[in-house]
């Protein structure tokens, strides 16, 4: 790997974002470089036939995470969960994909790693389980699947472009509302 590979990016750098957000998005990237540091991912989840909007929303929440040192873990496949891939690995973070298959091939390009399950939508579970917030961007079935475990577990859940509101989740109105209540969310649970 080349040393530019290996630089960490400075959370905020790249996007325009208030000043009391960037500075958030610093705090928590210099909490990741600690030892309290969160060794859990932020959940995003979203359809696998996500419209250009949802998917833009997922790879700016993603990457922003990934500069901020969050790993993020989704579905693995498609749309919303190929987007936020691509902006976690692009924001040099690490994108991990649960699988419903029992091999990888309908893994996207953008994982850094790919868990191959077999459970197929039971997956949802796992995804939801290992997550230390929910980010849902977009909707269906299988995202109301993951938020409502995520909701029964205690997960914070964040919601953008949803399409049905479920009680206990949050709804936001932007990306920049996304990564500020995301962040709050992270920099209050222990590490």
């Amino acid at each position: 790997m080349h040393a530019e590979e290996n630089a960490v990016a400075q959370p905020g750098t790249d996007m325009d974002y208030p000043a009391a957000l960037t500075e958030a998005l610093q705090r928590l990237a210099q909490r990741q470089q600690g030892a309290q540091r969160h060794m859990r991912p932020v959940g995003i989840i979203g359809p696998g036939d996500g419209d250009a909007q949802v998917c833009a929303a997922a790879q700016e929440v993603a990457h922003a995470l990934a500069q901020a040192g969050m790993a993020i873990v989704c579905g693995g496949r498609g749309g919303v969960m190929a987007a936020a891939s691509r902006g976690a690995r692009e924001g040099g973070g690490i994108a991990i994909g649960i699988l419903p298959e029992e091999d990888t091939r309908n893994a996207n390009p953008w994982l850094s790693v790919a868990i191959a399950t077999g459970m197929g939508e039971m997956r949802n579970a796992l995804v939801a389980r290992s997550a230390l917030c929910l980010a849902a961007i977009g909707g269906n079935m299988g995202t109301l699947s993951e938020m409502a475990l995520g909701l029964k577990w205690g997960t914070p859940v964040f919601v953008l472009h949803g399409d049905v509101a479920l009680p206990g989740a949050v709804q936001v109105t932007d990306v920049q509302d996304m990564l500020a209540r995301l962040v709050d969310a992270l920099l209050a649970l222990p590490a």
